[in-house]
């Protein structure tokens, strides 16, 4: 584990082995960080936040309570997740935190804002600037604001290609292409 020595990570946090934090970072207690993930410079993990094993969080990114990122999940800079839908300062909403769950192997591009109550699911990917205000199929390629689904991806990361019975052109990945995508 390599925690840098302008980080601040309050006791009570819980962190995995092998996983690296940059500069200016602060994880409030209460937090978990699984196994081999590194967190990005600038970077705030809430109290509440989970993170799975493999997770990389690039710089600038808050992960506030009641968010999830599951094992390899990648978030590129400046993402922004919320946890209530309708803030005021005056008005405390604490007790309306809304879950935000990311599901195994997914992507979320830089500067995307994901916004609170919604799935993304395993080996989604969601397109730099994207604004996600529903759930995400797995697969789901998602671009625009707000977000619509453009596509499909295979797990390697590529944009699957075609109908029906598709291969990836990569790695060789087979699914099946329809209302959903699935994986052979």
């Amino acid at each position: 584990m390599h925690i840098h020595p302008t980080a601040i990570v309050d006791p009570g946090a819980v962190i995995g082995d092998g996983t690296r934090i940059w500069h200016w970072v602060h994880i409030s207690a209460g937090a978990r960080i699984g196994r081999d993930c590194v967190i990005g410079q600038g970077c705030y993990l809430g109290g509440g936040a989970v993170i799975g094993d493999g997770v990389k969080i690039q710089n600038q990114v808050s992960v506030y309570d009641a968010v999830t990122l599951e094992d390899g999940v990648f978030v590129g800079p400046s993402v922004v997740f919320t946890n209530v839908v309708n803030p005021r300062s005056h008005i405390v909403r604490k007790h309306e935190y809304q879950a935000t769950l990311v599901r195994r192997g997914a992507t979320i591009g830089a500067n995307a804002t994901i916004v609170c109550g919604t799935t993304i699911g395993e080996w989604a990917f969601i397109a730099a600037g994207a604004v996600v205000t529903r759930d995400v199929p797995d697969h789901g390629l998602m671009i625009g604001v707000p977000a619509k689904r453009s596509g499909w991806m295979c797990r390697c990361g590529v944009r699957l290609i075609g109908d029906d019975l598709v291969r990836c052109t990569a790695c060789g990945a087979s699914y099946q292409i329809g209302s959903s995508c699935t994986a052979l």
